[in-house]
């Protein structure tokens, strides 16, 4: 495989914070294995910090808002029961969900580490979720706190760090988009057990974009980007 070198890509972290706005610049070097025949451009830190109520970043063509949701919103899957040891809320409220084992109807599952996860790369079907939002006045939040909209680019996976950027690929048209992993899931359900053997959920928009909305899942390729 063609090697590349280690490009050096400059990360602006544009935030909205409560007591007034401002600005970090730095540089980082990127691992020379992102996408197989591609180098992605990341503008913008994608990670929420202490403070931060919103931020704004971009993957190459794909930019994606990322807002902090109010505590008292309730969760998108509300199947999980711990993170960390610790109340779900809690666990968020201090930051301690990135990869931390967590606890869905008794079963522990245990994310991968931010390293392990650059080298990512999976084959499986991929489903939806979030339609019941769509009806819904009150906000939801995910996993790691943010707020979730069945109008953005987002994901939710098993055993990624949260948030990691991946690209997904439907392998049946060969569509292809950058997606922010925030939330966790798929899990089996009582009325689907076998759909906890998904590889990824995705929001409305995404499978709008990889075309199988309609049909409700699709076999994709997953890929982690940053």
């Amino acid at each position: 495989m063609k090697r590349f070198k280690k490009p050096i890509l400059i990360i602006i972290l544009a935030v909205s914070v409560l007591m007034g706005c401002s600005a970090i610049k730095t540089s980082y070097r990127v691992t020379k294995k992102v996408v197989k025949g591609t180098i992605w451009t990341v503008k913008g830190a994608y990670e929420l910090t202490a403070g931060t109520t919103k931020l704004v970043y971009s993957v190459g063509k794909f930019t994606f808002e990322v807002i902090r949701a109010p505590l008292d919103w309730p969760l998108m899957n509300d199947d999980i029961e711990a993170i960390d040891g610790l109340p779900v809320k809690e666990a968020i409220r201090q930051g301690r969900v990135k990869n931390s084992p967590y606890t869905v109807k008794g079963k522990r599952y245990y994310p991968m580490s931010v390293a392990k996860a650059r080298n990512y790369r999976a084959t499986g079907i991929a489903s939806w979720y979030g339609h019941e939002t769509l009806r819904q006045k009150d906000g939801h939040m995910t996993a790691n706190g943010e707020k979730f909209s069945p109008y953005a680019l987002t994901a939710a996976h098993k055993h990624l760090p949260l948030p990691t950027n991946v690209k997904v690929t439907n392998l049946s048209n060969n569509r292809s988009i950058i997606v922010r992993v925030n939330d966790r899931g798929p899990f089996p359900s009582s009325h689907n057990p076998n759909s906890g053997k998904r590889v990824i959920d995705l929001s409305m928009a995404a499978a709008k974009k990889l075309g199988f909305y309609k049909k409700g899942t699709a076999r994709v390729r997953v890929e982690v980007v940053s």
